[in-house]
């Protein structure tokens, strides 16, 4: 009887814990802000890898990285051991990972950063009264600026899945931005924003913020905590006339962001997904498949991608604006998580995009609604439980 009650008493605590944690996110600020950038797009983990890790050698003052997930395997200490290698010259290392998406880093590896001299800080870690909600909101941004000057931002982490190197995925497909000019002041901010959160007395030097030129591109940098992810994507959609393609590697939009898709499609716009053929994430299939039957019942295209793991996040919408970042089209990233994305109109970086998408495609097969249709029984069991977890997978 008592064990009845606590877990009775458990449960209670929970839904009142998440539920103030709702209501206090639908309060949490988001910004967009416009600013110009020269922008290089990446595809390829191993592209990611070599361009990173040159950069970060070339680093003079100060290297600030923020990464949801940083494995401690061999492809993480390739960074570890740069990281350590640059803070022992002197120069400046700050190291922010989520403590939910990277919590397997060993205790020794910590203690090895910080006796090289790097600055590593965990980031949204378990707090009370809110526990519950403080494991749940996780910082899903990746970010890494150097010298104030060059940024990335976008969907890779770091670890061996994320250039290729993990059997159960094979190839891994990401998009992600390589940015200069005064955008980058932009994603300074917004790392020594998250990095305050964790270590209060921060202290901000001007070499965080050295001048820079202008780029060749107007973006805006939407980011959020928890909330205007939905508005932003259904205010690009509903704007559409002709063609949507969306990437993604969690399909679960919710009524409001899937019932703009169809309307889409009702007007005639050429709607296309692209998500993984297999998944990384338990339910997350199962809680998708009823959103992805209707999308093909009204006509729209789902791709999902056979040549290893789809986990790119983008939009295109017409050919002429473009969301690349880390939200997903899924609850998580448009109620929960803090989340960075860059949307931007420039026609050459578009190209790039679409033409990227397009062999992505080519290197998909078409999902059939008879497939879903003929899912197994173990399967449709699930699917009722992958639906009530939804909001947190």
């Amino acid at each position: 009887m008592v064990f009845v009650l606590l877990v009775i008493a458990l449960v209670i605590w929970m839904g009142i814990d998440l539920m103030l944690g709702a209501k206090k996110r639908r309060k949490n600020p988001s910004s967009l802000k416009s600013v110009s950038a020269d922008m290089e797009f990446i595809a390829d983990g191993d592209d990611f890898l070599r361009m990173l890790l040159k950069d970060l050698d070339a680093a003079v003052d100060h290297i600030h990285m923020m990464f949801f997930i940083f494995r401690d395997d061999t492809t993480g200490n390739e960074f570890i051991d740069k990281l350590c290698e640059k803070a022992s010259y002197g120069i400046h290392v700050r190291l922010l990972t989520d403590y939910m998406g990277s919590r397997h880093i060993k205790k020794s590896t910590i203690k090895k950063m910080k006796k090289s001299g790097v600055h590593f800080s965990f980031s949204r870690k378990a707090t009370f009264p809110l526990f519950f909600t403080s494991i749940n909101e996780r910082n899903h941004r990746k970010i890494t600026v150097i010298d104030g000057k060059i940024g990335y931002m976008g969907g890779f982490n770091i670890g061996k899945e994320y250039v290729g190197k993990d059997p159960k995925f094979g190839y891994w497909r990401d998009y992600h931005l390589r940015i200069k000019g005064e955008a980058v002041h932009e994603l300074q901010k917004q790392f020594l924003s998250d990095w305050s959160r964790e270590n209060a007395g921060t202290e901000l030097d001007e070499a965080f913020f050295p001048s820079l030129p202008k780029g060749n591109a107007l973006v805006s940098l939407h980011i959020t905590n928890g909330n205007s992810v939905e508005e932003m994507f259904i205010s690009l959609i509903d704007d559409a006339t002709s063609l949507i393609y969306i990437g993604t590697p969690y399909y679960i939009p919710g009524d409001k962001l899937q019932e703009s898709l169809l309307n889409a499609s009702s007007r005639g716009v050429n709607v296309k997904l692209i998500l993984p053929i297999r998944a990384d994430h338990p339910f997350v299939q199962e809680a998708s498949f009823p959103y992805l039957v209707e999308l093909i019942e009204a006509g729209c295209e789902i791709h999902q991608y056979m040549n290893g793991f789809f986990h790119a996040k983008v939009l295109l919408v017409d050919d002429q604006v473009c969301d690349i970042g880390t939200a997903n089209f899924d609850k998580r990233s448009l109620t929960i998580n803090g989340e960075i994305n860059c949307i931007f109109r420039d026609q050459e970086m578009i190209t790039k995009v679409k033409n990227t998408i397009e062999r992505d495609i080519v290197q998909s097969d078409p999902l059939h609604l008879k497939r879903l249709k003929d899912r197994t029984l173990k399967n449709r069991l699930i699917g009722p439980i992958a639906r009530a977890l939804s909001p947190f997978l």
